[in-house]
């Protein structure tokens, strides 16, 4: 009975310990206090040294740095802007978190990941202080304390075999001081092309995680262990001199970048595409452009009544970004009256080119680009596409390999020789047209500029009733070979905005430029032109020329700067 009774009570300690522990950590956890009162406030004067010395962090800056500025107007703004920020921050994280979730779905055993709640909370962030940092460049540094201690609700449910695990984010405290550059100023609103976010010091953080209703964070080592560890990781990523870089303006401002090679596509046929008129056929064409670009789509040839059309056109487009930038292919059947039709569309992001290789495209026609749109199931043909990226000569080595190195060559995609012929020859000639100054119109001042080279001809906006336009605009135009042989015509034209039979336009003044000169005189007289031009070639040496003209009382001249 000895050795039996020994046993038993080994037995019984050895349950009864996980047992009681277990049930003291959901004591700890879900029993509410009793003793916990409200805070006593006092005023200051009345607070000793060592309770000032403990509320000491909570100072703003402003009162503890005298190069902060206090701007109780931002945060006043944040407070009633944050119920409309709130949704606005959380639909961007939203989006930008639901695709990786998407890449573990059907990995380890995960059926679905999804968001069950996803709010910021009601109680905005508040800046204590702003620094403005002095540079000599081309930006505007600053640098807010940030502090939050928000009640967001953000709760994910994970489906993993047939249990269902809910992960939630509460009681959220955030303690910052990034540096905010806004870099560099251009002409086009809001006037700075991308935003550099940096880390000064490692944020402070805290915050609750409850895994299936109970608080991980309780357990005893692990919260000391995710708090060093998640401040370990933000400074790896963003603390000073790492940043995080936010684009405005390069996707959308053609002027921001500058170009760094040409793009040939050569629309070569379509295969089996919709039958969209009353008698079973189409009258297909392609439209094509590159995404970030606000220069007009180009267009192939209509062919009538052909649901395997031959083009055989070629096409060139300037790149300015090919990690990013994406060939748009448009299919659509020509219709005499009303809208066309679209029969499908493709894109070809540009990383997957080689620089100097044609690769021909077997492109399966979709209705969109979302994959989980049903009508892009619906088979709508095929359309053959080759495609070569000729980087200029000052960009060879940064493009001396495949621009996505990991890009695999399926779907259809194949290589073909290279070309030996005009092709590799291409330039680039970029006017950009910026203001004139003290045009008038002898009957009226409505000015636009156009620009003919080569016979062809493009032109500005038109700005009503102003002797000083300003347009800013950048004009290019494809080349064969460096265009210093040339001449270029650039005149200042005036239009009435309604329609009229008598004098509709009339000419400002103009300039013919011979682009191999380095000083030249013209009759644009008593006003001014300002203009940047300049050529780019993927086989001679580049050239770079800058153009100016100088106002002068009865003649303006053209000067070359390098």
């Amino acid at each position: 009975m000895g050795l039996v009774g020994c046993l038993l009570g080994i037995i019984g300690f050895g349950i009864g310990v996980p047992i009681g522990l277990f049930i003291g950590f959901l004591l700890f956890i879900y029993k509410e206090p009793t003793d916990v009162k409200d805070p006593i406030m006092r005023p200051l004067h009345d607070l000793d040294t060592s309770s000032l010395l403990d509320i000491l962090p909570e100072i703003p800056y402003w009162m503890k740095h005298p190069d902060y500025d206090r701007i109780d107007w931002l945060n006043k703004f944040i407070s009633d802007m944050w119920p409309f920020l709130n949704k606005a921050i959380s639909s961007v994280i939203r989006s930008m978190v639901e695709p990786i979730f998407t890449e573990y779905t059907g990995k380890f055993q995960i059926i679905s990941i999804i968001f069950k709640s996803l709010s910021l909370g009601t109680i905005p962030p508040i800046i204590h202080g702003v620094k403005v940092v002095e540079t000599n460049k081309n930006e505007l540094a600053f640098e807010p304390v940030l502090r939050w201690a928000g009640n967001p609700d953000i709760t994910l449910v994970a489906s993993f075999l047939s249990l269902k695990i809910t992960l939630q984010l509460l009681d959220v405290q955030i303690c910052a001081a990034p540096r905010i550059t806004l870099k560099p100023f251009v002409p086009t609103f809001p006037c700075f092309a991308r935003i550099t976010v940096s880390l000064m010091e490692k944020p402070q953080v805290d915050f609750g995680l409850k895994l299936l209703g109970a608080d991980i964070m309780a357990i005893p080592g692990l919260y000391q262990y995710i708090q060093e560890m998640i401040r370990n990781q933000i400074a790896s990523f963003y603390l000073w001199p790492q940043t995080l870089e936010i684009p405005i303006l390069d996707g959308s401002v053609g002027a921001t970048k500058k170009p760094v090679g040409i793009l040939h596509v050569k629309v070569v046929r379509a295969l089996k595409l919709l039958k969209m008129d009353l008698l079973g056929s189409s009258d297909p064409y392609v439209k094509l452009s590159l995404s970030g670009e606000r220069l007009p789509a180009k267009k192939t040839s209509i062919k009538m009544r052909n649901l395997n059309p031959v083009w055989n056109e070629d096409f060139k487009l300037t790149v300015k970004d090919p990690q990013s930038q994406v060939l748009q292919l448009h299919v659509y059947d020509w219709e005499k009256v009303g809208s066309h039709d679209k029969l499908g569309m493709q894109v070809v992001p540009l990383r997957l080119l080689t620089p100097h290789e044609t690769q021909e495209f077997s492109l399966d026609l979709v209705k969109n680009t979302n994959p989980n749109d049903p009508h892009n199931k619906k088979r709508r043909g095929q359309l053959v596409v080759q495609m070569t990226f000729n980087p200029f000569k000052e960009d060879n080595e940064r493009f001396s390999g495949p621009l996505d190195r990991y890009a695999s060559n399926e779907n259809g995609v194949g290589r073909l020789p290279n070309h030996d012929g005009p092709i590799c020859g291409a330039g680039l000639l970029s006017v950009l047209i910026q203001r004139a100054e003290d045009v008038e119109g002898k009957y009226h001042t409505n000015p636009y500029a156009l620009i003919v080279f080569k016979g062809e001809k493009k032109k500005t906006k038109l700005i009503k009733k102003t002797r000083d336009p300003f347009w800013n605009e950048e004009f290019q135009f494809v080349l064969e070979e460096a265009p210093f042989k040339d001449m270029i015509h650039i005149e200042v034209m005036s239009k009435r905005p309604h329609f009229s039979l008598i004098r509709r336009r009339e000419s400002l003044g103009h300039v013919d430029i011979n682009l191999n000169d380095l000083a030249l005189e013209f009759g644009l007289c008593h006003s001014s032109l300002y203009m940047q031009i300049f050529f780019c070639d993927t086989v001679t040496a580049t050239q770079n020329r800058h153009f100016y003209c100088c106002k002068a009382p009865h003649w303006c001249c053209l000067l070359c700067r390098n």
